[in-house]
This record gives structure tokens, C-alpha cells and sequence, in this order.
């Protein structure tokens, strides 16, 4: 896998006449790992489904190296909330060599590659099983393999580690890490947890409580790897990450009809 530059240009996104995330302007460098933080509805999930070229902007352009996104892509792999993307009716391996395997890849080659990200994500055992045998946190960790089995230039995650009980969580974020260093690729991570985005992010991109959400605010991360989130660069990175986000919420209350003291 090799990173690729993204760059959004004035991207709006609508739903009828309901503008969710309004004039975003966004460049991405290849090899860049991003993070986005923002209130709940604010358009986070949204903004990374039109970079996917699932959703239409209609405003703006989004490049990929200099090539608009008009549709779905071999590029950009996507991780999504729900482990339903999963087929159902393969086994876990199945599953994931179904893109190399789209791809033309040898038998052999895919085969090496399944067995490569099952042990990485902790499934070896569960290799011939269905989705419908794991539990939740085991199917998302399948669904994080396959994408990453594909070797897309640009991997677009959001909250993919929600359903992982807190000790695995850890772990998939140190291996995202080492993952993302030895391949180069792109990432842009959806998240609604702080410590997470300091662990991962090179920088974070925190965003307006919608509607007609767009970027607030840019944080460079410039703490070493691996990251301790209990350092002091980190609790003070923390802190202000909480307050800009904070603040926002605040407002996507206020926007609902409650006040700061119902809130």
C-alpha cells in the first residue's frame, strides 16, 4: 500500500433541502493519518461517505491525487460503524480474500494474505467460520482485516473499534499504528473518543455541531510514537480538544431548545 493526497474543495453535502455539512475545505497529504472530531450528528460519517463516493456533493469536488471522486473506488477502502458489510454467507476467510480476489490476485497470494490480517486482528482460530458465529467486536475486527486485505491507498474508518471492549480496543489501535507506518497508506479515522484521536491522529480536524457542519478547528500532533495518553503533552492536547468540542455541543443543545443549565 502506498499513501495518496485527498483534497476537498467548498464540499457540501445535502439531503433535500437539509445542508449537512456546508463548504469544507480540506487537504490531506499522502501518508497522513487525520482524525475527525466533532459532536454526534454533526456530519463526521457523512463527510467520509462522499470521500468514499458514496454520497454526491452538491457543491465542491473532492480529489483523489488530482482526480475527482465521481464513485466508488478500489483506492479508498472504507470501514464502516456495523460489522453488517460482512457477507454472510462466506467464512471469515472468505471474506477477506474476496477483494484480492476481485483484484485477480493468485490463490496463493490471497491465501497469504488472509492468513497474514486474521492473525493480525486475533481471528486465526475463527478462519472458517461465518460472521453470524462471532460476536459483534469480532466481526467488526473481521471487517478492519478485509479492507486492509485489499490494500486501498486511502483506508477511511469510521468508529471502527466502537464495539470492542476496551483491552482489544488498545491493542487494534497499537496495531492501526504499526499498520499504517509499514504501508503508508492514507487514513482518515472517525472518532468520538479524545485519547483515541491523540493516540493515532498526525492531526485532528474537529468539526461544527451541525447542521451545516463544517472544519472548526486543526490540531497537529506533535507528540512522539508510540503515544501515552496519560503523558503531559497529551492531557494538554486533551484539554483543549475537550473544550473546542465542548463548546460545540453546547450549541447543539442550545440549537435544540435546551439551555446551557438543562444541558
Amino acid at each position: 500500500m502506498r499513501g495518496a493526497a485527498l483534497d476537498l474543495d467548498a464540499v457540501t453535502i445535502k439531503f433535500g433541502d437539509f445542508t449537512a455539512v456546508d463548504s469544507v475545505d480540506v487537504s490531506v497529504r499522502a501518508g497522513e493519518f487525520i482524525c475527525l472530531l466533532g459532536p454526534s450528528g454533526c456530519g463526521k460519517s457523512t463527510l467520509i461517505s462522499a470521500i468514499a463516493g458514496f454520497e454526491k456533493p452538491a457543491n465542491g469536488r473532492i480529489h483523489l491525487e488530482g482526480q475527482e471522486i465521481r464513485g466508488a473506488s478500489l483506492d479508498v477502502g472504507m470501514v464502516f460503524q456495523s460489522s453488517e458489510a460482512l457477507f454472510d454467507w462466506l467464512t471469515i476467510r472468505q471474506n477477506i480474500e474476496y477483494g484480492p480476489k476481485m483484484r485477480g490476485v493468485a490463490k496463493k497470494e490471497r491465501q497469504a494474505l488472509a492468513d497474514e490480517f486474521l492473525s493480525l486482528v486475533g481471528l486465526a482460530h475463527c478462519a472458517d467460520q461465518l460472521p453470524r458465529q462471532l460476536s459483534g467486536g469480532m466481526r467488526q475486527r473481521a471487517q478492519i482485516a478485509r479492507v486492509l486485505a485489499n490494500e486501498p491507498r486511502v483506508v477511511l474508518m469510521d468508529e471502527p473499534f466502537g464495539a470492542l471492549d476496551a483491552q482489544t480496543r488498545q491493542v487494534m489501535q497499537q496495531e492501526l499504528d504499526r499498520i499504517w507506518r509499514t504501508s503508508g497508506c492514507t487514513v482518515i479515522f472517525v472518532t468520538h473518543d479524545i485519547d483515541e484521536a491523540i493516540v493515532l491522529a498526525d492531526r485532528i480536524l474537529v468539526m461544527t455541531a451541525g447542521p451545516e457542519a463544517t472544519i472548526k478547528s486543526s490540531y497537529d500532533v506533535d507528540i512522539p510514537r508510540p503515544r501515552d495518553e496519560a503523558g503531559d503533552e497529551a492531557i494538554a492536547l486533551h484539554r483543549k480538544l475537550r473544550e473546542d468540542i465542548g463548546a460545540e455541543v453546547r450549541k447543539a443543545l442550545q440549537g435544540q431548545g435546551l439551555t446551557q443549565e438543562g444541558s
